[in-house]
């Protein structure tokens, strides 16, 4: 009979520990308007490093460092710049349209079970039509802390965040996408 009641404890404690890290995350992207982070990106093996700013919803600024490039979204199109090239897509044909997009993460943390990685990390695995994106999460802080996708020409891109910061103030104009030269 010991034994039984240890089980039952144990789930409870297990499932309300479960439910409590999926609250304070959904808790914490509702609190959230903006982030400004440090990021690595590796693409098929290929690191890059930059800095971003994230503004709900569905906007991106990141400038990386090696090569002078710039990555902008202004919610509707997605503009990757450098110095010799010019892209532009509309933004809902990249898996950042749903990782810049609150409102899907907060539905989709609430109905997806979490992992526990390292014990440091909570990840979510989301299918959205052809798109499967894993989403990072911050086991103490409960920030986002990276994702990983298959960008539009199918290359694995895991992009990690380090010192991030919540709500600071953020210039609008950073969001305007830049012009073709």
């Amino acid at each position: 009979m010991f034994k039984y009641l240890l089980i039952l404890i144990y789930l409870i404690t297990f499932s309300y520990s479960y439910a409590n890290n999926k609250d304070k995350i959904i808790e914490n992207l509702r609190n959230t308007e903006n982030l400004n982070f440090e990021f690595e990106q590796n693409i098929n093996g290929k690191i890059e490093n930059g800095n971003c700013t994230i503004y709900y919803p569905k906007k991106i600024y990141c400038k990386y460092i090696q090569n002078n490039k710039i990555l902008v979204s202004n919610g509707k199109s997605l503009v990757i710049k450098t110095q010799t090239s010019f892209y532009r897509y509309p933004l809902n044909k990249t898996p950042l349209n749903l990782i810049l997009d609150k409102k899907f993460l907060i539905k989709n943390v609430d109905n997806l079970k979490e992992k526990i990685l390292d014990k440091t990390h909570i990840s979510f695995e989301i299918e959205d039509n052809d798109n499967e994106i894993n989403i990072f999460f911050d086991n103490k802080t409960f920030n986002l802390i990276g994702w990983q996708t298959k960008d539009v020409y199918q290359n694995l891109n895991v992009t990690y965040l380090r010192s991030v910061e919540v709500n600071k103030q953020v210039d609008k104009n950073l969001f305007k996408l830049p012009i073709q030269n």
